[in-house]
């Protein structure tokens, strides 16, 4: 191209002595991310300062351009033995933006340069070991190298004097690090088996694949498809390998510098893959070289790598003697704010060597779980605190009042200004109205000259302009005209705290005085119209019908503020107030809370008393004084002062708020009395009030910190530095800039710098505060802080479980009465064993409590008519079955007779479940013998050892659940009793949305990788709250809930009738008792079929052989159209009517009721059948009854096989978690014969469901397929009544042709059918196979039909009102309400008395209900 550079950019500079001797050399455009890479060779060095310059400037005038990058190469340059000292300063700049911390020390170092060697000489040994550790000198010679490809040396010396005892136990730390090293080193080197002979050099060390390259990084952004090679450098986020046929590895990365990413690819020899695994992991730098590509296989440009290296990330690091310790952090617990996990600013923390960290949220403390473990897994004290909204209800309407009455003269008035600011704005406009004896009896209005220009807005807002002002008296003149005019009187502002600060600012610059008493409106207004939503001026005036004509013009805002307070004074009088300081009690008394302004807070737990109270304070602010965010009342945080230490908070806190409003120092005063330290910030953490105009400049700002460093010495509170820290590092902005763009914050792409600042940085924020001062507000008063707080735990260590006085007792007694009741006395042994062990198990380690609830709970719905069913593994437990907990009786299969008691056990594994064995009758009194058991070992619930806690989760009747809930409310009393709380996050799906819709809303095209990148930083973050399905928290009586945890309600929705934890129920589930209990559909199917048919489905025969063969055939349901077409007869069983588990069916062809646990079993697990058991089958290596099926199958079979019971129990844990095998655990199966393919099969499974809840789940399913084979229309009916919301009557009593014309239509879409037309598929699959058994459908009947439920009616079923679409759940219930007064006579008085509305009608209409109803109740004689 060979194009000069001035004459690019040289008008950048003009007027400023900058040269720019050099050419571009080359140009490339990147399209698709809008970058421009700039190669120039200049012939002098040119500062890399002006290059940024110059970059800046070129990205604001040229708008396809997102970024530039200038690649400079110097060649022949003049003065060749200089070049490096002519460079210096471009080596520390890069230092300063790349490494902030390391160039402190070399600001301060002697520089001397000889030809081609730099020497770097530090004060002392630590800035010299500092230096090396950072490998500062690879780093400059890697700049010098890529810029001027020519080798440097680079010494870092210090001078030889005795150390000071710093220096020394620096050095002991470092010989103690290095001997640690050492001795890992040595370690792993004796447990080697191969060593090579030549241990490789350093540098060798640095080659991870390929050899070296010394080619310069260019940014990643710059490349595209027609690259070719390029040498790049950044992170690994993502990293997956893969083995392919021949032999060979492709590993495949994602690598990021932080501003854009990249996907990697190579190819690597299998003898390679161990060193590689070891080298690349997620969050390795490297530098990379390679060759660009197109993909095709993931369609994205990539690299491909030949060579990597290891890379040097720049990383901040804290150098200081004495750290300093943040006390206002943010988590992403401060929902859709904080982007940093409370582990991750925790880690950094210690790893910086902080002494302690403060965990901060807005508004809620759910990030103390996770950072009470980060705290001891990093060995760093953790301070818990919160970042609240506190609003002061003790606030006033009336300041500076006496014993004023009531019946006062008062002036009314209003100011404009040209800004917000009292101390830089000027006011343009003042207007007053007087008052006496309640008529306005004098007006005040004058226009002032306020010497400086009105803002455009201002001017739009007010419609006050320069030309109406540039002739008006100035403010000096006026100020004592408006101060005689309100001479005597109370003034009376709407909003006062504005307008008075303007009035105190000006009669300070011009030695006046203003010491009058003031009523404010606004707050007045909060108190005598509660109902408003909002409380402005022209909001109010519109309310009590005051006419506001020109709002915002100071004498017309006057006018109407007068007739407003007026007003006001008629109804305060109407209370008997006639002192105006009475107005404060009336506040104080009336107020709404969530109409006051809210003020930040910072609250930290100083020891245990104050952890309680904060958890109090938390609680009452969610559930009392929740307003759009959770409110503390001043007066709430006063009464649970005790332990805790309140601090100011950010410029969003109550002191610094006054200051900006220039309140009066005596009110200044007494809002730093009440606070035990102040808070200040850096500079840029507040640039937003410059950029609003609330403050001038930054001068003002330091202004403001100074202020309150001052007042923190006037009342010794301490003033501490803190950095609102949001995010960890600066270049992570970028996630909370995107999720605030996705809220739709105009100002989310002006992001604060709010990372984790090291103590260097926070020192040099506050250099203008004088060193000694910068030291003590940014490290001796936080950590003097820090001191005063006890280490503590936000949740207890132990388990608090309720106390039931006798439970032990109690379940001994009622499992060996039931046992001996069924079994006899004595019982058998294999009876008597198996209750002593887990009895004892249970008892030992404190469970009995848990069990006796459960049985309640059970046997309370059992009484009021609905069966309960088990879920997960409490079916293995014996005692969970004798203690009518559960019905699956976990014995190996038995009969047992219910006469005499005798018993027989099958021991040897030869039947699954006691279900299948043949009928039989008792050899000793012929009765018939029962059937039960089904083989499950009670380890897979207790543990080896029976020392696991139980978890037992039942299903209780969907609409039942609310009857437990409140059941478990009576067993333990009110305020004992939550729901479990849950935390929702920015899943990976939103997140994903919320970036693409960053970058589409802009026009930037940001490839594949860099959006995954992007979305891994923003999940995570807290969007909401909610509650566990069924899952209740039972503190003990002995303990409160405040003990554990706040509560609150879940999303903070007060109409949920719902009260749940706070923290995330995990949390804490290991120290509170949690009862799951969930609501299911199925009891409620069995309990409506019971109601149908009055069958008690307890005793149904589980070895109904008609039963079993619905499951493989249509012979049972007597199919009178020979067109249905369907392998099985298990429509609509639950567990069994999917098409997934049907294609089990016919593939398994079960015949008994254990191999439809398996199958139940199969279906649930992962990689369980699909992929494994299902091959198997299919292939003839095992049948049905071998494969496995559940865990419980693998410890049964490895005990039948001959292993010890123990290892058997540790290869099913293992196995059924996906972990696979070990060769230990292969070798010992071979030993006992376990075959071959049952080997390769346990390696297979991801997940296995528990052997008792298959069970559970098949006993009930198999109940409702009895009802099916023999009670069909009871069976129909109930289904379709669970379907209501999916059933279209309309279409369905159209006839057989039609419901199957639409399932075909249905099928043909494929997978582009919608979830509801998938929905509607299933049930119209049922409705067909009704159809098919000669049954039918009758229509909608306006009087006869049910709002929610099918009724039987001869063989046909009458659908219920709902089941028309478009007739919702409460029409239907209302039109059934309404027709108990007799017959409607016309449209109209259906209309009117179900209160219809026109689509229901319509509906009704089309499907013929409503046939011969008039349209009105009006009657026609001709």
């Amino acid at each position: 191209m060979n194009a000069l550079l001035k004459d690019v950019i040289g008008d950048v500079f003009s007027g400023k002595p900058v040269h720019f001797d050099a050419v571009i050399e080359k140009v490339t455009y990147h399209r698709n991310d809008k970058i421009l890479s700039v190669i120039v060779v200049p012939k002098e060095i040119i500062h890399k300062r002006y290059f940024e310059e110059a970059k800046e400037h070129l990205k604001k005038h040229i708008p396809f351009i997102r970024d530039i990058y200038f690649l400079p190469r110097y060649d022949n340059l003049k003065d060749q033995d200089k070049v490096l000292e002519n460079y210096w300063d471009n080596i520390l700049y890069e230092l300063n933006r790349k490494m902030p911390s390391s160039a402190a020390w070399i600001t301060e170092a002697e520089i001397s340069f000889e030809a081609s060697r730099l020497i770097i000489k530090v004060k002392d040994s630590i800035g010299k070991y500092n230096l090396l550790e950072r490998r500062i000198d690879n780093f400059i010679k890697e700049i010098f190298k890529n810029e001027f490809n020519k080798e440097i040396q680079v010494s870092i010396e210090s001078p030889e004097v005795p150390d000071s005892a710093a220096q020394i136990q620096y050095h002991l730390e470092k010989e103690k690090e290095t001997q640690d090293l050492l001795k890992e080193i040595l370690t792993v080197a004796e447990t080697q088996t191969s060593k090579k002979k030549n241990a490789p050099s350093d540098f060798e060390k640095n080659i991870i694949l390929g050899k070296k390259f010394q080619d310069i990084s260019v940014p990643i952004g710059s490349v595209t498809e027609e690259s070719g090679i390029v040498a790049i450098e950044g992170e690994i986020f993502d990293l997956e390998t893969r083995e392919l046929k021949n032999g060979k590895i492709l590993y495949t990365m994602s690598i990021t510098d932080y501003d854009n990413s990249i996907g990697l690819k190579f190819f690597a020899k299998k003898e390679q893959k161990d060193s590689l695994n070891e080298a690349l992991y997620i969050g390795k730098y490297l530098r990379v070289k390679g060759d660009v590509r197109y993909d095709t296989f993931s369609k994205e440009v990539v690299v491909m790598a030949n060579d990597i290296m290891e890379g040097i990330p720049t990383i901040r690091e804290d150098h200081a003697n004495v750290k300093r310790i943040e006390l206002h952090t943010h988590t992403q617990m401060s929902a859709m704010d904080g982007v940093v996990s409370a582990s991750a600013l925790i880690k950094r923390a210690a790893k910086w060597g902080h002494p302690a960290i403060a965990i901060t949220d807005h508004g809620v403390v759910q990030a103390f779980p996770e950072a009470m473990e980060a705290g001891k897994k990093n060995g760093i004290k953790v301070i818990y605190g919160i970042e609240g909204y506190l609003i002061n209800d003790g606030e006033t309407i009336v300041t500076g009042c006496k014993q004023e009455s009531i019946h006062q003269t008062y002036v009314v008035f209003d100011i404009e200004t040209t800004g917000l600011s009292s101390k830089h704005d000027k006011i343009t406009e003042i207007g007053a109205v007087k008052i006496e004896n309640g008529q306005i009896i004098d007006r005040f209005q004058s226009f002032v000259n306020p010497l400086i220009p009105i803002p455009t807005n201002i001017t739009e807002l007010t419609g006050i302009t320069d030309e109406m002002v540039k002739n008006q008296p100035t403010i000096d003149k006026i100020l004592p005209e408006f101060l005689s005019f309100i001479e005597g009187a109370v003034i009376v502002a709407h909003n006062a705290v504005f307008d008075t600060s303007f009035i105190k600012e000006n009669c300070q610059l011009h030695g006046l005085s203003f010491d009058v008493p003031v009523v404010d409106t606004l707050p007045l207004a909060k108190v005598l119209l509660p109902k408003l939503k909002k409380y402005r001026l022209n909001v109010i005036a519109e309310a009590l019908d005051v006419s506001l004509k020109n709002h915002h013009r100071a004498v017309d805002d006057a006018e109407a503020t007068a007739h407003i307070f007026l007003k006001f004074l008629d109804m305060v009088m109407e209370r008997d107030i006639n002192q105006l300081k009475d107005l404060n009690d009336l506040f104080q008394d009336r107020i709404d809370v969530k109409k006051l302004d809210t003020y930040h807070i910072i609250i930290l737990v100083k020891n245990a008393v104050g952890l309680k109270n904060l958890y109090k304070i938390v609680s009452a602010s969610h559930l009392e004084y929740f307003y759009k965010k959770p409110r503390i009342p001043k007066s709430l945080l006063s009464s649970y002062r005790e332990g805790l230490i309140i601090g100011t908070a950010c410029e969003s806190g109550e002191l610094y708020r006054a200051i900006l409003a220039n309140r009066s120092q005596r009110e200044i005063d007494s809002i730093v009395k009440y606070y035990d330290y102040l808070e200040i910030q850096p500079l840029s953490n507040n640039q937003f009030l410059i950029d609003k105009g609330l403050v001038k400049d930054e001068k003002e700002l330091m202004a403001i910190n100074q202020k309150i460093v001052s007042l923190g010495e006037k009342f010794n509170k301490p003033v501490v530095a803190t950095g609102d820290v949001h995010f960890l590092d600066p270049k992570d902005e970028v996630y909370r800039r995107i999720l605030m763009s996705g809220q739709g914050f105009d100002d989310a792409d002006e992001q604060t710098p709010l990372y984790l600042r090291t103590t260097e940085e926070m020192l040099r924020e506050f250099a203008y505060l004088g060193k000694e001062k910068a030291m003590e507000v940014v490290v001796d008063y936080p950590n003097k802080i820090a001191e005063e707080i006890d280490s503590l735990i936000p949740i207890p260590d132990e388990t608090f479980p309720p106390i039931i006085e006798g439970s032990e007792e109690d379940l001994r007694k009622m499992c060996y009465e039931k046992a001996t009741r069924i079994y006899g006395d004595p019982m058998p042994e294999v009876v008597q064993k198996r209750l002593d062990r887990e009895l004892n198990s249970i008892i030992n380690n404190g469970y009995a409590v848990m069990y006796i609830i459960a049985h309640k709970l059970v046997t309370k719905s059992l009484r009021d008519g609905y069966l309960v069913g088990s879920r997960g593994s409490v079916g293995s437990s014996f005692v969970a079955t004798m203690s009518d907990i559960t019905e699956v009786n976990p014995l190996p299969p038995h009969y047992v007779c219910g006469n005499c008691k005798h018993s027989e056990f099958i021991l040897d594994g030869s039947i699954g479940s006691g279900a299948d064995l043949p009928d039989k009758k008792c050899p000793q009194c012929g009765e018939d013998y029962i059937k039960d058991g089904h083989d499950i070992p009670f380890e897979v619930f207790l543990g080896f050892e029976g020392d696991k806690e139980p978890d037992i989760d039942l299903n209780f009747a969907g609409e039942y659940q609310a009857n437990a809930h409140k059941y478990t409310e009576e067993l333990f009393g009110t305020g004992y009793v939550f729901r479990a709380g849950t935390i929702g996050t920015i899943a990976e799906k939103t997140a994903y949305g919320f970036v693409k819709k960053y970058f589409d809303e802009k026009g930037v095209f940001v490839n594949n990788r860099e959006i995954t990148r992007l979305v891994k930083g923003c999940t995570g973050v807290k969007r909401t709250t909610g509650q566990h399905p069924g899952g209740v928290m039972v503190v003990p009586n002995y303990k409160e809930i405040y003990d554990f945890c706040p509560i609150q309600y879940p999303a903070n929705d007060d109409s949920s009738g719902v009260i749940t934890t706070h923290f995330d129920y995990h949390s804490i589930s290991g120290r509170l008792l949690k009862l799951d209990i969930l609501g299911h559909d199925v009891p409620t199917i069995i309990r409506m079929l019971q109601d149908l048919t009055g069958l008690d489905p307890t005793q149904i025969p589980l070895d109904d052989q008609e039963t079993v063969k619905i499951f493989t055939s249509l012979n049972p349901l007597k199919i009178v159209h020979d067109d249905f077409e369907c392998e099985t007869g298990s429509l609509g069983i639950p567990e069994f009517g999917t098409k997934f588990v049907r294609q089990m069916l016919v593939d398994t062809k079960p015949t008994t009721f254990a191999e439809l646990v398996r199958i139940s079993g199969l279906s649930h697990g992962t990689d369980v059948w699909l992929n494994n058991a299902q091959d198997l089958v299919r292939q003839g290596i095992a049948e049905l009854k071998d494969v496995i099926s559940t865990r419980d199958d693998i410890m049964n079979y490895l005990i039948y096989k001959g292993l010890p019971p123990k290892t058997a129990f540790k290869i099913m844990e293992n196995v059924r978690k996906g972990k696979g095998l070990n060769s230990a655990d292969e070798e010992i199966m071979r030993q006992n014969n376990v075959p071959e393919w049952y080997i390769n099969s346990c390696n297979k499974i991801k997940y296995m469901f528990p052997k008792a809840h298959a069970a559970a789940y098949v006993m009930m399913s198999f109940r409702i397929a009895y009802f099916k084979v023999h009670y069909p229309l009871a069976f129909y009916a109930t289904y379709f009544t669970t379907k209501a919301s999916d059933f279209d009557a309309d279409l369905v009593v159209k006839g057989r042709e039609h419901v199957a014309n639409k399932i075909k239509e249905i099928e043909s879409l494929g997978n582009n059918a919608s979830q509801k037309e998938k929905d509607f598929l299933t049930v119209l699959e049922v409705v067909h196979e009704m159809y098919s058994r000669g049954f039918g459908f009758l229509k909608v009947d306006l009087y006869e039909s049910d709002a929610e439920r099918f009724k039987i009616s001869g063989t046909n079923l009458l659908p219920p009102l709902r089941a028309l679409q478009g007739v919702g759940e409460n029409a239907a219930k209302s039109i059934c309400e309404s027709r108990k007064e007799g017959q409607f006579i016309s449209l109209q008085h259906l209309r009117e008395n179900a209160r219809l509305t026109k689509t229901v009608i319509e509906t009704l209409q089309a499907h013929g209900c409503l046939e011969g109803l008039p349209d009105t109740n009006q009657l026609s004689l001709f």
